[in-house]
């Protein structure tokens, strides 16, 4: 059976809410997922994950640094991700306030993981961003990510 994994770091709550949305949305949609800390995750977490979604907020227009610290341990097995399917997403606490740019960060290193990402036409484009605390519209756009990555998941690993 397929399996995900949604890894978060938030000081606020922000960030955390959006990732239990995602998970909530991906076991809805048949993908067995965890949703963990970043504190509380260890790179064998990730190797065991067939979708792995991170979320960070924003410092700086970059991810936090335990999410950092995370990648940067992870190149211990690198080229081992090749092939799973790869999301993030992003809180910060204002409009321009770098939401993108944490996300393309993310992606950035899933990719050189050798990771699926896939976009969204309709929704967020590259992954659901907040400003502060998420509203109804980014409670649907992380349950839309997580239904379309549990999709995804079982497309490419049944």
């Amino acid at each position: 059976m397929a399996n995900g994994l949604v890894v978060y770091y938030s000081r606020s709550g922000n960030t955390r809410q959006m990732a239990e949305t995602i998970a909530d949305a991906m076991n809805n949609g048949g993908v067995a997922t965890k949703c963990k800390s970043v504190e509380d995750t260890t790179v064998d977490d990730l190797m065991a994950a067939d979708a792995i979604i991170v979320g960070s907020p924003t410092y700086y227009g970059h991810m936090a640094a335990p999410i950092t610290k995370l990648f940067d341990d992870s190149v211990s097995k690198h080229g081992k991700l090749d092939g799973k399917i790869g999301s993030a997403f992003s809180s910060s606490a204002n409009i321009g306030g770098g939401n993108e740019t944490t996300i393309l960060n993310i992606i950035h290193t899933l990719l050189i993981h050798g990771m699926i990402v896939q976009g969204d036409p309709q929704g967020d484009h590259y992954g659901p961003v907040s400003i502060g605390k998420p509203d109804d519209r980014v409670i649907k756009q992380c349950a839309r990510r997580g239904k379309r990555i549990a999709e995804l998941t079982l497309k490419h690993f049944s």
